[in-house]
Protein backbone atom coordinates (compact mmCIF):
# COMPACT_ATOMS: atom_id res chain seq x y z
CA UNK A 1 0.00 0.00 0.00
CA UNK A 2 2.83 2.38 0.90
CA UNK A 3 5.59 2.82 -1.68
CA UNK A 4 7.38 5.91 -0.41
CA UNK A 5 11.12 5.40 -0.51
CA UNK A 6 10.94 2.85 -3.32
CA UNK A 7 11.42 2.62 -7.05
CA UNK A 8 8.35 0.88 -8.43
CA UNK A 9 8.71 -0.90 -11.80
CA UNK A 10 5.55 -1.16 -13.89
CA UNK A 11 5.98 -4.39 -15.82
CA UNK A 12 3.53 -7.26 -16.23
CA UNK A 13 5.22 -10.43 -15.00
CA UNK A 14 4.82 -13.67 -13.10
CA UNK A 15 4.51 -12.78 -9.41
CA UNK A 16 7.07 -15.37 -8.33
CA UNK A 17 7.15 -18.07 -5.69
CA UNK A 18 7.49 -16.51 -2.27
CA UNK A 19 8.04 -12.86 -3.23
CA UNK A 20 10.49 -12.44 -0.36
CA UNK A 21 9.00 -14.91 2.11
CA UNK A 22 11.67 -17.34 3.28
CA UNK A 23 12.91 -19.97 2.84
CA UNK A 24 10.81 -20.51 -0.27
CA UNK A 25 12.05 -17.46 -2.20
CA UNK A 26 15.69 -18.42 -1.69
CA UNK A 27 14.97 -21.99 -2.81
CA UNK A 28 13.01 -20.85 -5.87
CA UNK A 29 15.81 -18.52 -6.93
CA UNK A 30 18.34 -21.33 -6.58
CA UNK A 31 16.21 -23.52 -8.82
CA UNK A 32 15.51 -20.89 -11.46
CA UNK A 33 16.96 -17.38 -11.72
CA UNK A 34 14.66 -14.76 -10.14
CA UNK A 35 11.70 -17.14 -10.04
CA UNK A 36 11.12 -16.29 -6.38
CA UNK A 37 10.02 -12.76 -7.21
CA UNK A 38 9.95 -9.84 -4.77
CA UNK A 39 7.66 -7.15 -3.37
CA UNK A 40 7.26 -5.50 -6.80
CA UNK A 41 6.52 -8.52 -8.99
CA UNK A 42 2.87 -8.70 -9.99
CA UNK A 43 0.63 -10.02 -12.74
CA UNK A 44 -1.37 -6.79 -12.95
CA UNK A 45 0.54 -3.52 -12.48
CA UNK A 46 -0.79 -0.16 -13.54
CA UNK A 47 1.10 3.10 -14.17
CA UNK A 48 -1.20 4.94 -11.75
CA UNK A 49 -0.90 6.26 -8.24
CA UNK A 50 -2.66 8.47 -5.72
CA UNK A 51 -1.57 9.94 -2.42
CA UNK A 52 -3.15 10.83 0.90
CA UNK A 53 -3.06 14.45 -0.31
CA UNK A 54 -5.35 13.48 -3.21
CA UNK A 55 -2.67 13.86 -5.85
CA UNK A 56 -3.07 11.35 -8.63
CA UNK A 57 -1.95 10.65 -12.16
CA UNK A 58 -1.57 7.85 -14.63
CA UNK A 59 0.44 7.22 -17.78
CA UNK A 60 -1.03 6.30 -21.12
CA UNK A 61 0.70 3.91 -23.49
CA UNK A 62 2.39 0.62 -22.67
CA UNK A 63 6.10 1.40 -22.41
CA UNK A 64 8.02 0.06 -19.45
CA UNK A 65 8.16 2.68 -16.70
CA UNK A 66 9.54 3.16 -13.20
CA UNK A 67 7.94 5.39 -10.58
CA UNK A 68 10.74 6.71 -8.37
CA UNK A 69 9.36 7.62 -4.94
CA UNK A 70 12.69 7.82 -3.14
CA UNK A 71 12.77 11.64 -2.85
CA UNK A 72 10.65 13.35 -0.17
CA UNK A 73 9.72 16.34 -2.35
CA UNK A 74 9.11 14.86 -5.79
CA UNK A 75 8.05 11.86 -7.82
CA UNK A 76 10.20 11.02 -10.81
CA UNK A 77 8.82 8.82 -13.57
CA UNK A 78 11.15 7.13 -16.02
CA UNK A 79 9.60 5.90 -19.26
CA UNK A 80 11.53 3.68 -21.66
CA UNK A 81 10.05 5.07 -24.85
CA UNK A 82 10.14 7.97 -27.28
CA UNK A 83 7.35 10.01 -25.71
CA UNK A 84 5.25 10.30 -22.57
CA UNK A 85 1.53 10.91 -22.27
CA UNK A 86 -0.60 10.81 -19.18
CA UNK A 87 -3.36 12.47 -17.22
CA UNK A 88 -3.42 14.29 -13.91
CA UNK A 89 -6.61 13.47 -12.04
CA UNK A 90 -8.63 15.83 -9.89
CA UNK A 91 -10.70 14.77 -6.92
CA UNK A 92 -11.37 15.63 -3.31
CA UNK A 93 -11.48 12.04 -2.07
CA UNK A 94 -10.06 8.63 -3.00
CA UNK A 95 -13.46 7.51 -4.27
CA UNK A 96 -13.65 10.53 -6.58
CA UNK A 97 -10.17 9.80 -7.91
CA UNK A 98 -10.96 6.13 -8.57
CA UNK A 99 -14.22 7.08 -10.27
CA UNK A 100 -12.34 9.58 -12.44
CA UNK A 101 -9.57 7.10 -13.23
CA UNK A 102 -11.88 4.24 -14.17
CA UNK A 103 -14.05 6.64 -16.15
CA UNK A 104 -11.09 6.94 -18.51
CA UNK A 105 -9.57 3.47 -18.33
CA UNK A 106 -12.72 1.36 -18.13
CA UNK A 107 -14.92 -0.58 -15.72
CA UNK A 108 -16.19 -4.15 -15.72
CA UNK A 109 -19.74 -5.10 -16.66
CA UNK A 110 -22.34 -6.18 -14.13
CA UNK A 111 -21.71 -9.86 -13.50
CA UNK A 112 -24.46 -12.41 -14.21
CA UNK A 113 -26.22 -13.10 -10.93
CA UNK A 114 -25.45 -16.81 -10.95
CA UNK A 115 -21.69 -16.36 -10.37
CA UNK A 116 -22.29 -14.52 -7.07
CA UNK A 117 -25.18 -16.68 -5.82
CA UNK A 118 -23.06 -19.36 -4.12
CA UNK A 119 -19.63 -20.95 -3.89
CA UNK A 120 -17.62 -21.73 -7.01
CA UNK A 121 -16.19 -25.13 -6.12
CA UNK A 122 -12.79 -26.00 -7.60
CA UNK A 123 -12.66 -29.73 -8.37
CA UNK A 124 -10.48 -32.13 -10.33
CA UNK A 125 -10.30 -35.86 -10.89
CA UNK A 126 -12.77 -36.74 -13.62
CA UNK A 127 -16.46 -37.51 -13.82
CA UNK A 128 -16.75 -40.04 -11.00
CA UNK A 129 -14.80 -37.89 -8.53
CA UNK A 130 -16.87 -34.83 -9.37
CA UNK A 131 -20.17 -36.65 -8.95
CA UNK A 132 -19.02 -38.09 -5.63
CA UNK A 133 -18.05 -34.72 -4.18
CA UNK A 134 -21.15 -33.06 -5.60
CA UNK A 135 -23.21 -35.59 -3.65
CA UNK A 136 -21.33 -34.61 -0.46
CA UNK A 137 -22.00 -30.93 -1.12
CA UNK A 138 -25.71 -31.60 -1.47
CA UNK A 139 -25.74 -33.65 1.73
CA UNK A 140 -24.22 -30.70 3.60
CA UNK A 141 -26.59 -28.18 1.99
CA UNK A 142 -23.76 -26.07 0.58
CA UNK A 143 -24.96 -23.12 -1.55
CA UNK A 144 -23.10 -23.74 -4.82
CA UNK A 145 -23.23 -21.65 -7.97
CA UNK A 146 -20.76 -23.61 -10.10
CA UNK A 147 -18.26 -26.44 -10.21
CA UNK A 148 -15.00 -25.23 -11.69
CA UNK A 149 -13.29 -28.17 -13.40
CA UNK A 150 -9.91 -26.97 -14.59
CA UNK A 151 -8.73 -30.46 -15.56
CA UNK A 152 -11.49 -30.88 -18.15
CA UNK A 153 -8.73 -31.10 -20.79
CA UNK A 154 -6.97 -33.99 -19.01
CA UNK A 155 -4.00 -34.06 -16.64
CA UNK A 156 -0.29 -34.55 -17.09
CA UNK A 157 2.25 -35.09 -14.32
CA UNK A 158 5.18 -32.65 -14.21
CA UNK A 159 7.89 -31.56 -11.80
CA UNK A 160 5.55 -29.16 -9.97
CA UNK A 161 2.58 -31.52 -9.71
CA UNK A 162 -0.55 -32.12 -11.75
CA UNK A 163 -0.80 -29.84 -14.76
CA UNK A 164 -3.10 -29.66 -17.72
CA UNK A 165 -2.96 -30.56 -21.38
CA UNK A 166 -3.03 -27.16 -23.07
CA UNK A 167 -5.30 -28.21 -25.90
CA UNK A 168 -8.70 -26.65 -25.25
CA UNK A 169 -11.11 -29.55 -25.71
CA UNK A 170 -12.60 -32.01 -23.25
CA UNK A 171 -10.67 -35.20 -22.52
CA UNK A 172 -13.38 -37.82 -23.07
CA UNK A 173 -11.49 -40.46 -21.12
CA UNK A 174 -11.01 -38.27 -18.06
CA UNK A 175 -14.52 -36.81 -18.23
CA UNK A 176 -16.61 -39.58 -19.69
CA UNK A 177 -20.17 -38.42 -20.24
CA UNK A 178 -19.11 -34.76 -20.22
CA UNK A 179 -22.32 -33.34 -21.65
CA UNK A 180 -24.42 -35.51 -19.33
CA UNK A 181 -22.45 -34.20 -16.34
CA UNK A 182 -23.00 -30.59 -17.41
CA UNK A 183 -26.71 -31.25 -17.94
CA UNK A 184 -27.18 -33.01 -14.60
CA UNK A 185 -25.43 -30.23 -12.71
CA UNK A 186 -27.49 -27.60 -14.48
CA UNK A 187 -30.69 -29.42 -13.53
CA UNK A 188 -29.59 -28.96 -9.91
CA UNK A 189 -28.99 -25.25 -10.50
CA UNK A 190 -25.21 -25.61 -10.72
CA UNK A 191 -23.11 -24.27 -13.60
CA UNK A 192 -19.97 -25.82 -15.06
CA UNK A 193 -16.82 -23.74 -15.43
CA UNK A 194 -13.54 -24.73 -17.09
CA UNK A 195 -10.07 -23.41 -17.86
CA UNK A 196 -8.04 -22.09 -20.79
CA UNK A 197 -5.07 -19.85 -21.50
CA UNK A 198 -3.52 -18.22 -24.60
CA UNK A 199 -0.87 -20.91 -25.03
CA UNK A 200 -0.83 -24.24 -26.88
CA UNK A 201 1.36 -27.33 -26.76
CA UNK A 202 2.13 -30.02 -29.34
CA UNK A 203 -0.09 -33.02 -28.64
CA UNK A 204 2.04 -35.86 -29.94
CA UNK A 205 2.23 -37.49 -26.48
CA UNK A 206 -1.54 -37.42 -25.91
CA UNK A 207 -3.25 -40.28 -27.63
CA UNK A 208 -6.93 -39.26 -27.46
CA UNK A 209 -6.80 -35.69 -28.81
CA UNK A 210 -9.46 -35.00 -31.43
CA UNK A 211 -7.98 -31.67 -32.52
CA UNK A 212 -4.36 -30.59 -32.44
CA UNK A 213 -4.79 -26.88 -31.78
CA UNK A 214 -1.08 -26.12 -31.78
CA UNK A 215 -0.70 -27.59 -35.26
CA UNK A 216 -3.79 -25.70 -36.47
CA UNK A 217 -2.48 -22.40 -35.12
CA UNK A 218 0.98 -23.03 -36.54
CA UNK A 219 -0.50 -23.74 -39.96
CA UNK A 220 -2.58 -20.55 -39.81
CA UNK A 221 0.45 -18.47 -38.82
CA UNK A 222 -1.20 -17.03 -35.73
CA UNK A 223 1.47 -17.89 -33.16
CA UNK A 224 4.01 -15.47 -31.69
CA UNK A 225 7.28 -15.91 -33.59
CA UNK A 226 10.96 -15.86 -32.68
CA UNK A 227 13.74 -14.01 -34.49
CA UNK A 228 14.00 -16.84 -37.01
CA UNK A 229 10.32 -16.53 -37.88
CA UNK A 230 9.38 -19.82 -36.24
CA UNK A 231 6.81 -20.32 -33.46
CA UNK A 232 8.38 -19.02 -30.25
CA UNK A 233 8.54 -22.05 -27.94
CA UNK A 234 8.70 -20.97 -24.30
CA UNK A 235 9.68 -23.28 -21.43
CA UNK A 236 6.95 -23.96 -18.88
CA UNK A 237 8.19 -26.31 -16.14
CA UNK A 238 8.59 -29.66 -17.93
CA UNK A 239 7.19 -28.72 -21.35
CA UNK A 240 7.42 -25.97 -23.96
CA UNK A 241 4.48 -23.87 -25.13
CA UNK A 242 3.63 -21.53 -27.98
CA UNK A 243 1.62 -18.34 -27.53
CA UNK A 244 -1.17 -16.99 -29.70
CA UNK A 245 -0.44 -13.65 -31.36
CA UNK A 246 -3.51 -11.54 -30.60
CA UNK A 247 -2.09 -8.58 -32.51
CA UNK A 248 -3.28 -10.70 -35.45
CA UNK A 249 -7.08 -10.38 -35.83
CA UNK A 250 -7.19 -13.89 -37.27
CA UNK A 251 -5.88 -15.29 -33.98
CA UNK A 252 -8.67 -13.55 -32.08
CA UNK A 253 -11.36 -14.88 -34.39
CA UNK A 254 -9.92 -18.39 -34.27
CA UNK A 255 -9.74 -18.47 -30.48
CA UNK A 256 -13.29 -17.18 -30.13
CA UNK A 257 -14.27 -20.26 -32.08
CA UNK A 258 -12.59 -22.37 -29.37
CA UNK A 259 -14.57 -20.53 -26.69
CA UNK A 260 -17.77 -21.05 -28.63
CA UNK A 261 -17.12 -24.77 -28.68
CA UNK A 262 -16.92 -24.75 -24.87
CA UNK A 263 -20.08 -22.70 -24.48
CA UNK A 264 -22.00 -24.81 -26.99
CA UNK A 265 -21.35 -27.83 -24.76
CA UNK A 266 -22.98 -26.01 -21.84
CA UNK A 267 -19.96 -24.45 -20.13
CA UNK A 268 -20.93 -21.21 -18.37
CA UNK A 269 -17.53 -19.75 -17.59
CA UNK A 270 -13.79 -20.29 -17.37
CA UNK A 271 -10.52 -19.17 -15.87
CA UNK A 272 -8.65 -17.24 -18.58
CA UNK A 273 -5.20 -17.91 -17.17
CA UNK A 274 -1.78 -16.45 -17.99
CA UNK A 275 -1.23 -13.51 -20.34
CA UNK A 276 1.80 -12.14 -18.49
CA UNK A 277 4.53 -13.95 -20.41
CA UNK A 278 4.93 -12.45 -23.89
CA UNK A 279 8.69 -12.69 -24.63
CA UNK A 280 10.44 -9.33 -24.80
CA UNK A 281 12.22 -10.37 -28.01
CA UNK A 282 9.18 -11.77 -29.80
CA UNK A 283 8.17 -10.95 -33.36
CA UNK A 284 4.53 -9.93 -33.68
CA UNK A 285 2.07 -9.72 -36.56
CA UNK A 286 1.55 -6.00 -35.85
CA UNK A 287 5.28 -5.26 -36.02
CA UNK A 288 5.09 -3.34 -32.75
CA UNK A 289 7.81 -3.17 -30.11
CA UNK A 290 7.53 -6.40 -28.10
CA UNK A 291 8.54 -4.65 -24.86
CA UNK A 292 5.52 -2.35 -25.03
CA UNK A 293 3.36 -5.17 -26.40
CA UNK A 294 4.33 -7.22 -23.35
CA UNK A 295 2.33 -4.86 -21.12
CA UNK A 296 -0.51 -4.66 -23.66
CA UNK A 297 -0.89 -8.40 -24.15
CA UNK A 298 -3.03 -9.03 -21.02
CA UNK A 299 -5.53 -6.49 -22.31
CA UNK A 300 -5.62 -8.19 -25.71
CA UNK A 301 -6.17 -11.55 -24.01
CA UNK A 302 -9.00 -10.22 -21.86
CA UNK A 303 -10.53 -8.48 -24.87
CA UNK A 304 -10.76 -11.71 -26.89
CA UNK A 305 -12.60 -13.39 -24.03
CA UNK A 306 -14.85 -10.39 -23.44
CA UNK A 307 -15.80 -10.04 -27.09
CA UNK A 308 -16.95 -13.63 -27.12
CA UNK A 309 -18.82 -13.18 -23.81
CA UNK A 310 -20.63 -10.16 -25.24
CA UNK A 311 -21.45 -12.01 -28.45
CA UNK A 312 -22.84 -14.93 -26.46
CA UNK A 313 -24.92 -12.61 -24.28
CA UNK A 314 -26.28 -10.84 -27.35
CA UNK A 315 -27.37 -14.15 -28.82
CA UNK A 316 -29.06 -15.11 -25.54
CA UNK A 317 -31.27 -12.03 -25.74
CA UNK A 318 -32.84 -10.77 -22.53
CA UNK A 319 -32.04 -13.87 -20.49
CA UNK A 320 -29.24 -12.45 -18.32
CA UNK A 321 -28.75 -15.77 -16.55
CA UNK A 322 -27.42 -17.25 -19.79
CA UNK A 323 -24.42 -14.94 -19.64
CA UNK A 324 -20.96 -16.49 -19.39
CA UNK A 325 -18.22 -15.33 -17.00
CA UNK A 326 -14.44 -15.46 -17.33
CA UNK A 327 -11.82 -14.38 -14.82
CA UNK A 328 -8.20 -13.33 -15.40
CA UNK A 329 -5.06 -12.73 -13.37
CA UNK A 330 -2.83 -10.75 -15.75
CA UNK A 331 -3.68 -7.15 -16.44
CA UNK A 332 -2.62 -3.61 -17.14
CA UNK A 333 -4.14 -0.14 -17.02
CA UNK A 334 -7.27 -0.81 -19.10
CA UNK A 335 -7.86 -4.45 -18.26
CA UNK A 336 -11.02 -3.67 -16.30
CA UNK A 337 -12.53 -2.35 -19.52
CA UNK A 338 -12.36 -5.91 -20.88
CA UNK A 339 -12.05 -8.34 -17.98
CA UNK A 340 -15.24 -9.35 -16.21
CA UNK A 341 -13.53 -10.49 -13.03
CA UNK A 342 -10.02 -10.83 -11.61
CA UNK A 343 -8.38 -13.31 -9.32
CA UNK A 344 -5.03 -12.77 -7.67
CA UNK A 345 -3.01 -15.61 -9.11
CA UNK A 346 -0.92 -18.19 -7.31
CA UNK A 347 -0.41 -17.49 -3.60
CA UNK A 348 1.54 -19.92 -1.43
CA UNK A 349 -0.39 -22.20 0.92
CA UNK A 350 1.08 -20.36 3.91
CA UNK A 351 0.43 -17.76 6.60
CA UNK A 352 3.24 -15.54 5.33
CA UNK A 353 2.90 -11.88 4.41
CA UNK A 354 4.42 -11.57 0.93
CA UNK A 355 2.87 -14.56 -0.83
CA UNK A 356 0.51 -16.27 1.63
CA UNK A 357 -2.92 -15.55 3.07
CA UNK A 358 -1.96 -12.04 4.17
CA UNK A 359 -0.86 -11.16 0.65
CA UNK A 360 -4.27 -12.22 -0.65
CA UNK A 361 -5.83 -9.39 1.35
CA UNK A 362 -3.15 -6.94 0.23
CA UNK A 363 -3.80 -7.85 -3.41
CA UNK A 364 -7.54 -7.56 -2.93
CA UNK A 365 -7.27 -4.05 -1.47
CA UNK A 366 -4.44 -2.69 -3.62
CA UNK A 367 -6.34 -3.89 -6.68
CA UNK A 368 -9.38 -1.99 -5.48
CA UNK A 369 -7.26 1.16 -5.16
CA UNK A 370 -5.94 0.62 -8.70
CA UNK A 371 -9.11 0.30 -10.75
CA UNK A 372 -9.75 -3.44 -10.29
CA UNK A 373 -13.09 -3.48 -8.45
CA UNK A 374 -14.03 -7.16 -8.84
CA UNK A 375 -11.31 -9.42 -7.49
CA UNK A 376 -10.83 -12.55 -5.37
CA UNK A 377 -8.27 -15.24 -4.50
CA UNK A 378 -8.08 -19.02 -4.38
CA UNK A 379 -9.46 -20.07 -0.99
CA UNK A 380 -6.55 -21.88 0.64
CA UNK A 381 -3.90 -20.66 -1.80
CA UNK A 382 -2.37 -22.56 -4.71
CA UNK A 383 1.42 -23.11 -4.58
CA UNK A 384 2.31 -26.25 -2.63
CA UNK A 385 5.87 -27.50 -2.13
CA UNK A 386 6.35 -31.05 -0.90
CA UNK A 387 10.06 -31.81 -0.88
CA UNK A 388 12.03 -33.66 1.82
CA UNK A 389 13.69 -30.49 3.16
CA UNK A 390 11.12 -27.91 2.13
CA UNK A 391 7.40 -28.35 2.68
CA UNK A 392 4.53 -25.94 2.22
CA UNK A 393 1.32 -27.88 2.65
CA UNK A 394 -2.13 -26.43 3.15
CA UNK A 395 -3.30 -27.10 6.70
CA UNK A 396 -6.89 -27.43 7.82
CA UNK A 397 -6.66 -24.26 9.88
CA UNK A 398 -5.23 -22.23 6.98
CA UNK A 399 -7.97 -23.41 4.64
CA UNK A 400 -10.67 -22.60 7.20
CA UNK A 401 -9.38 -19.09 7.82
CA UNK A 402 -8.93 -18.42 4.10
CA UNK A 403 -12.52 -19.50 3.53
CA UNK A 404 -13.60 -16.96 6.14
CA UNK A 405 -11.78 -14.19 4.26
CA UNK A 406 -13.17 -15.15 0.87
CA UNK A 407 -16.73 -15.45 2.13
CA UNK A 408 -16.64 -11.64 2.08
CA UNK A 409 -15.21 -11.09 -1.41
CA UNK A 410 -17.20 -10.75 -4.62
CA UNK A 411 -16.68 -14.40 -5.63
CA UNK A 412 -16.13 -17.29 -3.20
CA UNK A 413 -14.05 -19.89 -5.04
CA UNK A 414 -11.95 -22.83 -3.89
CA UNK A 415 -8.89 -24.40 -5.52
CA UNK A 416 -7.27 -27.76 -4.81
CA UNK A 417 -3.79 -26.33 -5.51
CA UNK A 418 -0.97 -27.62 -7.69
CA UNK A 419 -0.52 -30.72 -5.49
CA UNK A 420 -4.03 -31.68 -4.36
CA UNK A 421 -2.90 -34.79 -2.49
CA UNK A 422 -0.59 -32.75 -0.25
CA UNK A 423 -3.24 -30.21 0.73
CA UNK A 424 -6.20 -30.19 3.04
CA UNK A 425 -9.33 -29.91 0.87
CA UNK A 426 -12.85 -28.82 1.68
CA UNK A 427 -13.91 -32.47 1.36
CA UNK A 428 -11.03 -33.93 3.44
CA UNK A 429 -13.21 -34.62 6.48
CA UNK A 430 -16.64 -33.84 7.89
CA UNK A 431 -15.35 -30.96 10.04
CA UNK A 432 -13.86 -28.99 7.17
CA UNK A 433 -16.84 -29.75 4.93
CA UNK A 434 -19.20 -28.41 7.61
CA UNK A 435 -17.04 -25.29 7.89
CA UNK A 436 -17.12 -24.84 4.12
CA UNK A 437 -20.91 -25.08 4.20
CA UNK A 438 -21.02 -22.48 6.98
CA UNK A 439 -18.77 -20.05 5.08
CA UNK A 440 -20.75 -20.55 1.86
CA UNK A 441 -23.90 -19.67 3.79
CA UNK A 442 -22.23 -16.54 5.19
CA UNK A 443 -21.42 -15.62 1.60
CA UNK A 444 -24.99 -16.36 0.53
CA UNK A 445 -26.42 -14.23 3.34
CA UNK A 446 -25.09 -10.95 1.95
CA UNK A 447 -25.89 -11.72 -1.69
CA UNK A 448 -28.47 -8.93 -1.76
CA UNK A 449 -25.82 -6.36 -0.84
CA UNK A 450 -23.21 -7.91 -3.14
CA UNK A 451 -25.54 -7.36 -6.10
CA UNK A 452 -25.69 -3.65 -5.25
CA UNK A 453 -21.91 -3.42 -4.95
CA UNK A 454 -21.31 -5.18 -8.27
CA UNK A 455 -23.60 -2.64 -9.91
CA UNK A 456 -21.70 0.18 -8.21
CA UNK A 457 -18.42 -1.28 -9.49
CA UNK A 458 -19.79 -1.19 -13.03
CA UNK A 459 -21.10 2.37 -12.61
CA UNK A 460 -18.29 4.01 -10.64
CA UNK A 461 -15.34 1.62 -10.55
CA UNK A 462 -15.48 1.32 -6.76
CA UNK A 463 -14.38 -2.07 -5.41
CA UNK A 464 -16.55 -4.51 -3.51
CA UNK A 465 -13.82 -5.11 -0.89
CA UNK A 466 -12.30 -1.79 0.14
CA UNK A 467 -9.33 -0.47 2.02
CA UNK A 468 -10.59 1.79 4.81
CA UNK A 469 -8.56 4.60 3.20
CA UNK A 470 -11.30 4.98 0.59
CA UNK A 471 -13.72 6.31 3.19
CA UNK A 472 -11.41 7.50 5.99
CA UNK A 473 -8.51 9.07 4.06
CA UNK A 474 -7.42 11.52 6.77
CA UNK A 475 -7.10 8.88 9.49
CA UNK A 476 -3.39 8.20 10.02
CA UNK A 477 -4.09 4.83 11.62
CA UNK A 478 -6.10 3.80 8.56
CA UNK A 479 -3.22 4.84 6.30
CA UNK A 480 -0.99 2.35 8.13
CA UNK A 481 -3.31 -0.62 7.53
CA UNK A 482 -2.25 -3.25 5.02
CA UNK A 483 -4.00 -6.62 5.42
CA UNK A 484 -5.45 -6.32 8.92
CA UNK A 485 -9.05 -5.46 7.98
CA UNK A 486 -11.24 -4.25 5.14
CA UNK A 487 -14.64 -2.84 4.32
CA UNK A 488 -17.28 -4.55 2.21
CA UNK A 489 -18.88 -1.59 0.51
CA UNK A 490 -19.55 1.01 3.18
CA UNK A 491 -21.78 -1.04 5.46
CA UNK A 492 -19.70 -4.06 6.53
CA UNK A 493 -16.24 -4.47 8.01
CA UNK A 494 -14.21 -7.68 8.22
CA UNK A 495 -11.20 -8.23 10.51
CA UNK A 496 -9.90 -11.68 9.48
CA UNK A 497 -7.67 -14.04 11.43
CA UNK A 498 -4.48 -14.29 9.38
CA UNK A 499 -2.09 -15.91 11.86
CA UNK A 500 -1.81 -19.54 12.88
CA UNK A 501 -3.34 -20.41 16.23
CA UNK A 502 -5.01 -17.04 16.81
CA UNK A 503 -8.58 -16.85 18.15
CA UNK A 504 -8.80 -13.08 18.54
CA UNK A 505 -8.05 -10.02 16.41
CA UNK A 506 -7.29 -6.37 17.04
CA UNK A 507 -9.87 -4.30 15.20
CA UNK A 508 -9.67 -0.57 14.51
CA UNK A 509 -12.95 1.35 14.51
CA UNK A 510 -12.94 4.76 12.79
CA UNK A 511 -15.22 7.27 14.52
CA UNK A 512 -14.65 10.40 12.45
CA UNK A 513 -18.02 9.95 10.73
CA UNK A 514 -19.85 9.50 14.03
CA UNK A 515 -20.87 5.95 13.16
CA UNK A 516 -20.86 2.78 15.23
CA UNK A 517 -20.38 -0.87 14.31
CA UNK A 518 -22.23 -3.92 15.62
CA UNK A 519 -20.62 -7.35 15.93
CA UNK A 520 -22.61 -9.85 13.85
CA UNK A 521 -22.30 -12.79 16.24
CA UNK A 522 -22.62 -11.11 19.65
CA UNK A 523 -24.56 -7.94 18.89
CA UNK A 524 -21.93 -5.92 20.75
CA UNK A 525 -21.65 -2.30 19.62
CA UNK A 526 -18.38 -0.48 18.96
CA UNK A 527 -18.48 3.29 18.56
CA UNK A 528 -17.87 6.63 20.16
CA UNK A 529 -14.64 5.36 21.69
CA UNK A 530 -16.28 2.54 23.63
CA UNK A 531 -17.67 -0.96 23.33
CA UNK A 532 -21.01 -1.92 24.83
CA UNK A 533 -20.92 -4.41 27.68
CA UNK A 534 -17.19 -4.00 28.33
CA UNK A 535 -16.40 -0.32 28.42
CA UNK A 536 -12.65 -0.69 27.94
CA UNK A 537 -10.93 -0.22 24.63
CA UNK A 538 -7.36 -0.25 23.43
CA UNK A 539 -5.35 2.55 21.90
CA UNK A 540 -7.52 5.50 20.85
CA UNK A 541 -6.86 8.42 18.50
CA UNK A 542 -8.83 11.49 17.55
CA UNK A 543 -10.22 9.51 14.60
CA UNK A 544 -10.95 6.09 16.16
CA UNK A 545 -10.01 3.37 18.60
CA UNK A 546 -8.78 -0.22 18.79
CA UNK A 547 -10.38 -3.19 20.53
CA UNK A 548 -9.53 -6.85 20.82
CA UNK A 549 -12.33 -9.06 19.53
CA UNK A 550 -12.77 -12.82 19.85
CA UNK A 551 -12.73 -14.62 16.49
CA UNK A 552 -13.05 -18.37 16.93
CA UNK A 553 -12.94 -20.60 13.86
CA UNK A 554 -16.35 -20.33 12.21
CA UNK A 555 -17.07 -16.90 13.72
CA UNK A 556 -14.83 -14.37 11.96
CA UNK A 557 -14.88 -10.81 13.26
CA UNK A 558 -17.53 -9.23 11.05
CA UNK A 559 -19.27 -5.96 11.83
CA UNK A 560 -22.17 -4.11 10.23
CA UNK A 561 -22.82 -0.40 10.55
CA UNK A 562 -25.38 0.43 13.24
CA UNK A 563 -28.58 1.75 11.69
CA UNK A 564 -27.84 0.25 8.29
CA UNK A 565 -30.66 -1.69 6.60
CA UNK A 566 -27.94 -4.10 5.46
CA UNK A 567 -27.46 -5.35 9.02
CA UNK A 568 -31.07 -6.34 9.62
CA UNK A 569 -31.36 -8.26 6.38
CA UNK A 570 -27.92 -9.87 6.68
CA UNK A 571 -28.61 -11.15 10.20
CA UNK A 572 -32.05 -12.38 9.19
CA UNK A 573 -30.54 -14.29 6.28
CA UNK A 574 -27.91 -15.83 8.56
CA UNK A 575 -30.69 -17.06 10.83
CA UNK A 576 -32.74 -18.43 7.94
CA UNK A 577 -29.66 -20.32 6.70
CA UNK A 578 -29.00 -21.77 10.14
CA UNK A 579 -25.69 -19.97 10.66
CA UNK A 580 -26.83 -18.20 13.84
Amino acid sequence: MEFKGRRVPVLVQEQGIGRGDQPITFAANLLSYRSGGNWSTTYAPSPFYMTSKMRSLYLEGYDYSIFDLTKPDRVQIQVYGNSVQGRILEGESPTELITSYTGSTGRPPVLPRWITSGAVVGMQGGTDAVRRVWSQLRDHDVPVSALWLQDWVGQRKTAIGSQLWWNWEVDDDHYAGWKDLIRDLRCDGVRTMTYCNPCLVPMGEKGNARRHLYEEAKELGILVRDEAGEPYMMPNTAFDVAMLDFTNPEASSWFKGILRGMADEGVSGWMADFGEGLPLDARLHSGEDPVAAHNRYPELWARVNREFADEWKSEAGEDEEEGVVFFVRAGFRESSRWAMLFWEGDQMVSWQANDGIKSSVVGLLSGGLSGIPLNHSDAGGYCTVDLPLLRYRRSEELLMRWMEVNAFTVVFRTHEGNKPGSNCQFYSNSRILAHFARCAKMYKAWEFYRVQLVEEAAEKGLPVARHLFLHYPEDRRVQELTYQQFLVGTEMMVVPVLDKGRTAVTAYFPTSDGGSWRHVWTGEEFGGGHRSGHGSVGEATVHGFQAEVTADVGCPAVFVRVGSPVRERFVRNLRDLGVI
